[in-house]
């Protein structure tokens, strides 16, 4: 017996490798398994590893994840957002009584701004929850969050999923933007990226899910290649799985699309189609998600008069989901790109014969043209089609692809497999970190005058108490806010023409030295912006400043009810500035209860989610 499994006492039965099971906090700032594959992958992972004999709680942000229910090891914190970007009233601006702290008045004020606040936001609120909570956890698995909030102590070792890098995205849609103010637009949105890289860099350690992904962090986000770790995801083998008994509908071609965007080509698709149907005329395309009411979608299925030829399908339950991919002949990921591609193993795992192009990660999963696939290169429409039609005139291709296609999801790609990994890399993270369990990285990023650092990280300095003490350590609100000009320009979100000034305020109150706290911008209230000292942590710093916090955290657990409006909260920043004393001896408790049981998936959905196109 290790001395790891020692240390749990002889009543703990062990996991399932053998050793103890471990407490693992997964946070996920939006959770939402309709919409792309982040709310997926936190609902899938979180049941194997309890399935393993694990403990895990899920703490997120909305739309809040939907867990599988019926593991005793699987519990949802709720830890809310202002909830920006719900349906049926995306960017609305709250009212002046949902303001808790200065957090809230940054989220909202990057919102006016053009700019994309989540990742920043959340990763602030979890910090100050975990900070509360230190010792209660063996291991913090962050999922693609990447904010300033989650560097330095967290209270558990910290292991971090990047799917892939969100600067892909930002590319795309730069690269598909017409004239300057889309451009403008799509980069004051991607802003967060930046923020993003200079955390990556810093992580200790880093899965992914594909050896393309890998290369990529490496290269776009500057992530040492040691630092990295390809874990594979893949399908619910035994949810999507062959059904003879769901009857075939000649023609039908299914494919999902979680936005109108570049990134995933549906236009090509629908371009595609038109060319089918001059061959096969009853062939028609099924998309899982939202229908796009403007844009290049909707444009080519006006221009080529495909109406009645695409239909769009949102909020089916799971099985629903199963037996539609099971009723097309052909299953299609026309994607440019893709750091796994969850759809392809998915359809592969019930029988669909696939056509997919070559973009990113996609032949890693859907594997070799004519063996388990047809693969067809990104962004070229008139291949798509040679390949569509190719599949709907042959059923014994069909018949051989499918078969091939499921039975390489099995030997590759299964969620049993996910958690089996990633265990191990918790394993191996809380090892490296050793007793002191921290989550600071061991070397400190690169900066001018620091060229060729990579020692050990100094101590931070200190201070007041209340306060981190380093003039520098509230430059993560500032660069959250993006003050470079280029990010700056006007937004052109429809009715939102503000000026950048109520972002700068925000900003401006956290970003000061320890000595001068202005006021806070929350309407209607005198709370000091102290708090931003306690949660942020700097990200572009000098090398003496790259220790973690040594201020009190004043977050406290907080029992969330989804629906409620958001009021102020004990603990998220109800008790905001200086005169907020440290969570007190009630903290446990509160901790407790601010578990929920896992809610079972729910049969409808409320759409795609807004933001889908910077994080789904």
């Amino acid at each position: 017996m290790t001395a790891e499994a020692s240390q749990a006492g002889p009543s703990e039965d062990p996991a399932a490798d053998g050793e103890r099971p471990l407490r693992i906090a997964l946070l996920t700032y939006k959770g939402n398994p309709f919409c792309g594959g982040q709310g997926v992958y936190v609902r899938h992972l979180s049941r194997e590893l309890a399935r393993l004999g694990h403990r895990v709680e899920v703490i997120g942000s909305q739309p809040y994840p939907v867990l599988d229910p019926g593991y005793d090891g699987l519990s949802l914190t709720e830890l809310p957002s202002l909830d920006l970007y719900r349906s049926p009233d995306p960017f609305r601006t709250p009212k002046r009584d949902e303001f808790r702290d200065w957090i809230d008045a940054l989220e909202v004020a990057t919102m006016w701004t053009g700019g994309f606040p989540e990742p920043l936001t959340f990763s602030l609120r979890a910090r100050r929850h975990l900070r509360a909570r230190s010792g209660e956890f063996d291991v913090v698995h962050d999922n693609q969050t990447l904010g300033y909030g989650l560097l330095g102590d967290v209270g558990a070792p910290l292991v971090t999923t990047i799917h892939h890098p969100i600067t892909v995205d930002r590319q795309l849609e730069l690269d598909a933007a017409e004239g300057w103010q889309q451009r403008l637009s799509k980069r004051r949105w991607y802003a967060f990226t930046r923020m993003q890289k200079r955390v990556a860099r810093r992580l200790p350690s880093v899965l992914t899910v594909s050896g393309t992904s890998r290369q990529e962090i490496v290269d776009h986000l500057g992530v040492r290649d040691d630092r990295i770790h390809v874990v594979h995801i893949g399908a619910d083998t035994d949810q999507f799985s062959p059904d003879p008994s769901v009857p075939v509908v000649p023609g039908r071609i299914v494919t999902t699309s979680s936005a109108d965007v570049p990134l995933k080509g549906l236009v090509f698709l629908v371009e595609a189609l038109a060319k089918v149907r001059t061959e096969h005329p009853g062939a028609h395309v099924v998309v899982v998600g939202k229908r796009p009411t403007e844009g290049p979608v909707a444009g080519a299925i006006e221009r080529y008069g495909l109406e009645g030829a695409v239909d769009f399908v949102k909020g089916i339950s799971d099985a629903e989901l199963v037996d539609l991919v099971r009723s097309a002949e052909v299953a299609c990921v026309p994607s440019l790109y893709e750091g796994f591609s969850l759809p392809a193993a998915e359809a592969m795992a019930t029988g669909t014969p696939l056509v997919a192009t070559t973009g990113g990660a996609i032949p890693e999963v859907a594997g070799r043209d004519g063996e388990t696939c047809l693969a067809v290169p990104p962004g070229d429409s008139g291949a798509l089609a040679v390949a569509l039609g190719r599949l709907l005139g042959d059923p014994d291709l069909r018949a051989r692809l499918g078969a091939a296609g499921r039975e390489r999801v099995l030997a590759r790609f299964t969620w049993a497999r996910a958690a089996e990994g990633t265990v191990a890399r918790y394993r191996e993270a809380m090892a490296t970190a050793g007793p002191d369990t921290t989550s600071r990285s061991t070397t400190a990023p690169r900066r001018p005058g620091l060229v060729g650092h990579t020692g050990p990280t100094p101590p931070a300095r200190t201070g007041a108490p209340g306060h981190d003490g380093a003039t520098t350590q509230a430059r993560p609100a500032a660069d959250a806010a993006d003050s470079a000009a280029a990010d700056h320009g006007p937004s052109v979100l429809p009715g939102h023409a503000r000026s950048a000034a109520p972002a700068r305020q925000a900003v401006e109150s956290a970003d000061s030295a320890a000595a001068d706290h202005g006021p806070s911008v929350l309407p209607g209230n005198a709370r000091s912006a102290a708090p931003a000292r306690q949660a942020a942590e700097p990200a572009d710093s000098a090398a003496t400043d790259h220790g973690h916090s040594s201020a009190p955290d004043h977050g406290r657990p907080v029992v969330a009810d989804r629906g409620r409006a958001a009021g102020p909260v004990v603990g998220e920043g109800g008790a905001a500035g200086p005169v907020a004393g440290p969570a007190d001896s009630n903290s446990a408790v509160s901790a407790a209860s601010s578990k929920t049981a896992a809610p079972a998936a729910s049969t409808t959905d409320t759409g795609v989610y807004p933001e889908s196109r910077a994080t789904c």
